[in-house]
């Protein structure tokens, strides 16, 4: 007897995870499929333990396998011969691997989502596409929708980190500018006043003394900063770590709002996508908030799911988290009343994308001058310390002076 970890849906669509003893991974597969479960994949657990993380394939190279996926079956190739196709032209070693099993999957018996879900490394939104097109018979249509929706998504996000590039390269040359003058200029400075033997003003005693240290002690405070971030790192893949800096980041003034309307536009594109591809609500909700960045409107729509189990309509679930903003749930209520949901949802997406792109503009706006501002005070504070002993001593009104 063995060990195995079965991933499965009920008849509700609700995915769970649970392990199980059996003899082999076909009686366990067997057992769930006659109690009327849907098993996407049993694995050996022995065999997930020592299989480590699957590496995940960067977005733009997926969109483009799944665009010459999509291209194929239009054409008439199977399935199983279009992923092996793709699989041999694949140049990414791990990508390639991947195809490769999942077409010896597909090959064994196994549906295209089983064969996807079993590597592990795919988005769970990307999955359960799969598995609503099995569903419904409709394999081309529903790629065509996951293909629409991931490039609208990728396009908005390059405009988020375009925007981010300028004020990002502001902060790294304000924070080396620093380190310069205080690991290299002020000692040199530190030297000509220790050779005058001049009295100093406190500003430049001070800032003498900080160069001082940071020559002495700056390699390990820079230590001690590596492992900080590392044990911070570690701390915000946690549970409690990750709900606690959400918390934080959605509660800053000026950026709170901006992530907060981001998460909920992506929220509201990923239902839409699933919903429009067959999928029932509930396992839609489920999968749309297991698929967005933050933690607490991840927690806030799982609440929501249970109230929607409930009988009640959608835009209750999502006001009663008190989460979610105002106006999405007026627009989501609707949607539901006129029985157009997916098309009122594509329309929340649209209208906080936008939002967030002109909040983001605005916040930038104030954002750079004031990293501008800050760079010159800080600049202007060191060399006047420095440059303040040599203009008392200039007009002979320093201590000493006649």
């Amino acid at each position: 007897m063995a060990e195995f970890v079965v991933r499965l849906a009920d008849e509700r669509g609700r995915v769970q995870e649970q392990t199980h003893t059996a003899a082999t991974e076909e009686e366990l597969r067997a057992k769930f499929t006659q109690a009327g479960y849907y098993v996407y994949s049993v694995k050996a657990r022995s065999l997930l333990a020592g299989s480590g993380k699957a590496k995940k394939v960067k977005l733009e190279t997926f969109l483009v396998f799944n665009q010459q996926f999509l291209t194929l079956i239009r054409a008439g190739l199977p399935i199983l011969g279009s992923i092996e196709l793709l699989a041999r032209r694949q140049k990414i070693p791990h990508f390639r691997a991947q195809l490769e099993d999942v077409a010896t999957r597909v090959k064994n018996g196994e549906s295209i989502s089983e064969a996807f879900v079993a590597q592990g490394g795919f988005p769970i939104v990307y999955t359960t596409t799969l598995l609503a097109g099995e569903r419904s018979g409709n394999l081309e249509e529903v790629l065509q929708r996951y293909l629409d929706f991931q490039r609208v998504s990728l396009t908005f996000r390059k405009k988020l980190i375009a925007s981010l590039i300028y004020p990002a390269v502001l902060v790294v040359m304000v924070i080396s500018l620093f380190i310069f003058l205080i690991t290299y200029v002020v000692p040199k400075f530190a030297e000509l006043y220790e050779q005058l033997g001049t009295k100093l003003p406190a500003i430049t005693s001070f800032l003498l003394e900080l160069g001082k240290q940071a020559q002495v002690y700056g390699i390990y405070a820079v230590v001690v900063f590596v492992i900080a971030v590392f044990l911070f790192i570690r701390w915000i893949k946690t549970d409690a770590g990750a709900n606690a800096v959400d918390r934080i980041r959605i509660g800053l003034p000026l950026i709170g709002p901006v992530w907060l309307k981001y998460q909920v536009g992506l929220f509201a594109r990923t239902l839409a996508t699933l919903l429009t591809g067959g999928l029932p609500l509930v396992p839609s909700l489920e999968t749309a908030a297991r698929s967005i960045g933050s933690r607490q409107i991840s927690n806030a729509v799982f609440r929501g799911v249970e109230t929607v189990r409930e009988g009640k309509g959608l835009s209750v679930s999502l006001a009663a988290t008190k989460l979610i903003p105002e106006l999405a749930v007026e627009m989501i209520e609707v949607g539901e009343t006129t029985g157009a949901l997916p098309q009122m949802l594509n329309s929340v997406a649209e209208f906080f994308e936008e939002d967030v792109q002109t909040n983001l503009t605005a916040a930038m706006s104030l954002i750079e001058p004031i990293i501008l501002i800050v760079m010159g005070i800080v600049v202007a504070t060191i060399l006047i310390s420095l440059y303040l002993p040599i203009f008392s001593m200039s007009s002979g009104t320093g201590p000493g002076g006649t």
